[in-house]
C-alpha cells in the first residue's frame, strides 16, 4: 500500500494533517492551520517541493 496523507480535526478544532507511510506508521506531522483550504496547501506544497528537498544535518 502506498503512503497517505490524512487531513484531521485537532482537539481545538484546527485542521491538521499527517503523513503515513505505507505500513501505517506516521511519518511527519503538519502544523495547525485554521482553514481546510490552507492545509490542504500544506500538503500540496509538500508534494511538489520535498522530491527535491536537501538533507541538512544540522546535529553536533
Amino acid at each position: 500500500m502506498a503512503g497517505k496523507f490524512e487531513l484531521y480535526n485537532d482537539a481545538q478544532g484546527k485542521f491538521r494533517f499527517r503523513l503515513k507511510a505505507g505500513n501505517g506508521e506516521i511519518i511527519a506531522v503538519g502544523e495547525a492551520y485554521e482553514s481546510k483550504a490552507s492545509a490542504i496547501n500544506g500538503i500540496e506544497s509538500i508534494k511538489k517541493n520535498a522530491p527535491e528537498a536537501a538533507v541538512v544535518d544540522q546535529t553536533a
